[in-house]
């Protein structure tokens, strides 16, 4: 009998199986020589006749090694998830002759199980894809190399692109449907060492279920923000690296703002939510369609309210200024580290401080952090020697929550995720500041009892929510 606490699968061998097969006869594949497969099986349905269906299903040779049903059990919820939905997903092997059939149950499969991302790549010795699920990339399938260049003919094909161009970059688009539901997929290929990786985004939710009281602003954050979208005019910007939830913060603002009296219009690259009442025009540099161009005939459309994608140059910063200044109120996103630091950013970008002074409302930085499951997660002693070398916590913590992993979070020991905000709004004083050109503010900022995303981080993690390893980068800030 294994008496093994853990069974760990590459993608290969999950293939042998269908998650359907896997769950149906409590099996986990071991291993494959030649004509003979061997699996784990649950100690308690061990008896020939599971032997006898498995050789005729397979047509090989049959061992199987008696396993607890603890072990089955969990293995199977990590390596053969269900779907959302509760639909099981069908792992299938790709076969060039199939290609249309694995492309479908491949996009589906990532939609059902909350995916963001699938990656198709291809390496010296082996060609694999990869799911991009709550921020994490997980092995799924690995192709075989012949059949790799059929794949990604076939997603070219759907997505409008030249299937001769193997060299150079290529953007295309997927509108995919089934089982009535509906969204676009970003199809982007980039040539590498080996072959064309695809990566394919899945977009265009429906954001009518967003709701800002649960993305993860605290109570004062909360009053903070929506007093300052209240304002008719001005200029919001929400700072933070790629994957850290912006779009969703600013389509949770635009559902608030959305009503009968207010004309909303957004430019996107790329549109990944859908609105009701909102006008959204989709990013075409190629054509000229840049968001400073779009900006300006947004100006002519008789605009309330203005949702920038992003601010990439200083043409569009100063373009985003401008209709602050002439009573829009302007929403968009910037890559900064901190919230204070989006006011030296647009500063280099050319735009004149007593502009920027006039004009800005909010700042807002925010970061993605994963949720530990409630279900699985174990107290233990917490040494300080955990937090990084500089950091000096707020209070003595003693004991913290360490992952562990179950059949409801698929042995990840995370469930979910969560939104550390660091909110300033821009006051009589900040406006000073910033006129003048003085950014040494985290004095004020500590007087006005401003919490940066070090201190919101450590209340996520001492209140027991999220693990250190989620939180430790934003404890290293010097911020």
């Amino acid at each position: 009998m294994n008496t093994d606490r853990t069974i760990s699968l590459n993608a290969e061998m999950q293939q042998t199986i269908s998650t359907e097969q896997a769950w149906h006869y409590q099996i986990v594949p071991k291993s494959e020589n030649g004509d003979t497969l061997m699996f784990y099986a649950d100690e308690t349905n061990m008896n020939s006749a599971l032997i006898d269906e498995l050789e005729m299903l397979f047509g090989k040779t049959v061992k199987v090694v008696p396993t607890s049903s603890k072990l089955i059990h969990q293995t199977l919820s990590k390596y053969y998830r269900l779907t959302y939905k509760n639909k099981k997903a069908e792992t299938v092997s790709f076969d060039s002759q199939r290609s249309e059939d694995f492309v479908f149950k491949l996009i589906a499969e990532a939609d059902e199980l909350g995916s963001s991302d699938i990656h198709i790549e291809k390496y010296e010795e082996r060609c694999r894809v990869r799911l991009r699920i709550d921020g994490k990339l997980i092995e799924k399938y690995v192709i075989p190399k012949e059949d790799y260049p059929a794949l990604v003919n076939k997603l070219k094909i759907k997505a409008n692109l030249d299937i001769a161009e193997k060299r150079l970059p290529q953007d295309g688009r997927i509108t995919f449907e089934y089982a009535g539901h509906k969204f676009d997929i970003r199809v982007s290929l980039l040539p590498t060492l080996h072959g064309e990786k695809i990566v394919m985004r899945l977009l265009s939710k429906d954001a009518t279920n967003i709701d800002i009281n649960e993305l993860g602003f605290n109570y004062k954050q909360l009053q903070d923000y929506l007093e300052g979208i209240k304002k008719p005019n001005g200029i919001v910007l929400i700072s933070g690296p790629t994957g850290s939830g912006k779009t969703t913060t600013l389509y949770a603002t635009l559902k608030i703002l959305n009503e009968e009296k207010t004309n909303l219009v957004t430019i996107e690259d790329p549109i990944e939510y859908t609105l009701e009442g909102i006008n959204q025009v989709q990013l075409k540099e190629d054509i000229g369609l840049s968001f400073a161009a779009a900006l300006r005939s947004f100006l002519r459309q008789d605009p309330d309210v203005i949702m920038l994608g992003e601010i990439r140059d200083g043409e569009t910063a100063q373009m985003a200024i401008r209709a602050a200044l002439t009573g829009h109120l302007v929403l968009s996103t910037i890559h900064t580290n901190s919230a204070w630091g989006t006011v030296s950013r647009m500063v280099d970008m050319g735009v004149p401080s007593y502009l920027l002074a006039n004009t800005l409302t909010l700042s807002v930085a925010q970061r993605l952090v994963r949720l530990l499951c409630p279900f699985c997660k174990e107290e233990k002693a917490f040494d300080d020697n955990l937090f990084p070398m500089n950091y000096r916590p707020p209070r003595k913590v003693e004991t913290h929550y360490e992952a562990v992993g179950c059949d409801k979070c698929f042995y990840t020991g995370y469930k979910g995720r969560k939104a550390v905000y660091e909110v300033i709004p821009v006051d009589f004083d900040l406006a000073e500041r910033i006129k003048n050109e003085d950014f040494n503010v985290h004095h004020i900022l500590r007087e006005k009892q401003i919490n940066t995303l070090m201190d919101n981080a450590f209340e996520l993690f001492d209140e027991g929510k999220t693990s250190i390893d989620e939180v430790y980068t934003m404890l290293m800030s010097n911020y």
